[in-house]
């Protein structure tokens, strides 16, 4: 399977969407194909082997051009000119509004202002709506062609008869000048909705100082090589992902992660493209280049999950499936039934007009995708990364909040508390393990020979051969299970009582024997209690989920406020306990290890600390881009208002139409102003989606110091 990005040009609403979708699924190989109306893109997944040229000859063939991956030209009738051109020219048209009969043109004269409106600024009405119609559906164009031409075409027939006291050609330019203004604004709005991944893009520096040979040279980025050392002075972004060689500094990440405070590096320390370096010189050795660092996976994910389709846009498809037919139908009864009851045909004509024009479907088409390009683009610069639609409207409706305890509330650096076991063997048994207790043992005990014909049994210990010696170092149940009776140890106990985990060594063979213990004590994070406290004011009911034993995780649950536990877990069971979870609600689940994968998938919505393992990211919905737990309840939070603000959208939408088209059946309703109504409902819609933009994180999370 591989994965197609299109830039598409020519769509104007929500029926738009639904005919590129339906050009591309009918092409052979084809497997999905989600089109997005606010950021002009379609995402295909294709057969392996399947070719791109057809996919953009079909589009192309409907009226729909489009390129791979690189963005189209703006056209020149989505620039201001056309809707400059057409208010000078239906100035003089509408002057009788505004000054009084007097000032009204003859016939000839406004026949000469509207026909450029009608025949050149509205060609591209004609040209989409007739595509439309030859496929056998409709669009905004072709209902904006439909209700003008008959303005027009009403009004020239009235003209050549001689009768100049019924010219609607006002009426039929302004409308098309208002829908282009209407469209001019909307684009320069959605522009902004956009801002998030573009302003991810400029954090990128073009050029980098690379030392090679002793050297350095400013060479473009491109040029770079995995493993150049580049230098990076103070004050300048970090052109690469790498670890630092030489030199200490303060990184300051907040575009990336979200985090306001500057973060210490030094020597060994991983840094990200994009971040500032702070006071020092920095020596860095590149690990990752273009689309494989940090920030380009960012954007990459932000991109597809603003392109992607929540469940609730599924309802709007539906209905702007048969939206254009029954508009259709409407001006239609209008025009009858004004005619047959008043004998004033070209009333009738005019009140059909508007009823066609009100009911233009674009603020339909942009009310989900304007809303989740302003929200995730605002959570993306908090340090949300939200990856797929689907989880963003999920996250809203959860019930429940399970976290994993080792790295996602406490800090996820074990150290060695005490120990009765020889700390030589353990850290030989350590050695080529990285394991949290594992460092732990070695930074305690210092360096050792490794042990030979070592074994790891995920989630319960390591085996292994020291001097000759076979031995054990596991979970009590570990050992237990290998035959080992483990002795009453009352300082084990107490260590226990504490919240301390323990690991056991043992000496296997024909005389085995319990050798000792070590205990390990793991910070809470500051910002736990915190969390878990903002996810209970939600209204969330909140979990602990450890591998550790009952009396560490029932220590850690008891100073965060946390009332369900599961302890002594084994990684595989993770999964099934968040399944269990689900049959009381929807359940999220936070975790960061590779162990903690399959429940985060398991649950409606994962999210993952980016602290933690790659695989982890990948099997959630939503990643957190620093190890704070506050982010879980921001992610929440950001996920509710995207959700209303859609909601809201699609109501207003609905309510110009619902309240539109029965004014214009019954007359209230002019041309002009049901042309105007329907401009601002699109800038409406999409200015209403860019109130997201200002969302930032709850009253609790980090702020950078007053001054």
């Amino acid at each position: 399977m591989n994965s197609l990005r299109l830039k598409i040009s020519g769509m104007t609403c929500a029926s738009c969407v639904r005919r590129v979708e339906k050009a591309l699924l009918k092409q052979p190989g084809v497997v999905s194909a989600a089109v997005n109306l606010a950021t002009e893109t379609a995402s295909v997944a294709l057969q392996d082997g399947a070719a791109t040229a057809p996919l953009l000859a079909v589009l192309a063939k409907a009226g729909y051009p489009a390129t791979l991956d690189e963005p189209l030209r703006t056209p020149w009738s989505q620039t201001g000119w056309p809707v400059l051109i057409g208010v000078l020219l239906s100035l003089p048209l509408v002057a009788p509004m505004l000054l009084g009969h007097q000032a009204m043109l003859p016939g000839w004269w406004q026949f000469a202002l509207a026909m450029p409106v009608q025949a050149v600024l509205g060609a591209r009405f004609y040209v989409a709506g007739w595509r439309a119609l030859r496929d056998g559906s409709g669009n905004m164009d072709l209902l904006v062609a439909l209700g003008t031409s008959a303005a027009f075409g009403l009004s020239l027939f009235e003209l050549l008869q001689g009768r100049e006291h019924a010219l609607y050609f006002e009426s039929a330019a302004v409308v098309i000048t208002l829908v282009l203004l209407g469209k001019w604004l909307e684009a320069r709005a959605k522009r902004g909705t956009g801002e998030a991944i573009r302003a991810l893009g400029r954090l990128q520096p073009e050029t980098a100082r690379v030392l090679r040979d002793g050297v350095e040279t400013e060479l473009p980025v491109a040029a770079l090589r995995v493993g150049d050392l580049v230098r990076v002075r103070p004050g300048e972004r970090l052109p690469v992902d790498g670890v630092v060689s030489e030199g200490h500094s303060a990184v300051d990440e907040a575009l990336i992660t979200g985090e306001s405070l500057p973060v210490p590096k030094a020597a060994g320390d991983a840094v990200t493209g994009g971040a500032v370096n702070g006071e020092g010189l920095l020596t860095v050795r590149c690990t990752a280049l273009g689309a494989e660092t940090r920030l380009a996976r960012i954007a990459r994910f932000v991109e597809q999950a603003q392109g992607a389709k929540p469940p609730i846009q599924k309802l709007v498809d539906r209905v702007s499936a048969v939206f254009v037919p029954v508009v259709v139908a409407l001006a239609f009864i209008t025009f009858m039934g004004w005619g047959l009851a008043r004998g004033d045909w070209g009333a009738a004509l005019l009140h059909a007009v508007a009823v066609l024009v009100i009911a233009c479907p674009c603020a339909l088409g942009l009310a989900t995708p304007a809303a989740l390009m302003a929200g995730m683009g605002a959570a993306a610069r908090q340090g949300i990364l939200i990856k797929d639609a689907e989880a963003l409207e999920l996250a809203r409706q959860l019930d429940a909040i399970a976290f994993d305890k080792t790295g996602t509330l406490t800090e996820g650096r074990p150290r060695l508390v005490a120990h009765t076991a020889p700390l030589p063997l353990a850290a030989a048994l350590q050695a080529g393990s990285e394991h949290p207790l594992a460092r732990a043992v070695r930074d305690a005990a210092g360096p050792v020979a490794p042990a030979s014909a070592l074994q790891a049994v995920p989630g319960r210990g390591v085996q292994g051969e020291v001097d000759g010696q076979p031995l054990a170092l596991g979970s009590a149940p570990w050992l237990t299970g290998l035959g080992l009776q483990l002795p009453e140890d009352a300082q084990a106990e107490a260590q226990r009582a504490q919240g301390h985990s323990l690991s056991w060594l043992a000496r296997l063979g024909e005389r085995p024997e319990v050798l000792g213990w070590l205990a390990f004590g793991d910070e809470i994070k500051p910002a736990a209690a915190e969390a878990v406290a903002r996810l209970q004011a939600l209204g969330l009911r909140t979990v602990l989920i450890s591998g550790d034993h009952r009396a560490a995780a029932e220590a850690v649950a008891r100073r965060l406020g946390i009332a369900e536990i599961h302890a002594d877990v084994l990684p595989e069971d993770k999964a099934g306990i968040v399944t269990g979870l689900k049959a009381g609600g929807r359940v999220g689940m936070v975790g960061d290890g590779l162990n903690d994968a399959p429940a985060l998938a398991a649950a409606d919505v994962g999210l993952a600390m980016s602290t933690g393992t790659e695989v982890a990211m990948a099997a959630a919905g939503i990643t957190l881009m620093r190890g704070d737990p506050r982010l879980v309840a921001d992610a929440i939070e950001v996920s509710r208002r995207t959700v209303a603000k859609i909601r809201q959208n699609l109501f207003w939408a609905m309510a110009y139409n619902v309240l539109g088209i029965p004014l214009a059946a019954l007359g209230l309703l002019s041309p002009v102003f049901a042309g105007a109504a329907m401009a601002l409902s699109s800038v409406s819609v999409v200015s209403n989606a860019l109130l997201l933009t200002r969302w930032h994180h709850g009253p609790s999370s980090p702020r950078k110091p007053s001054p």
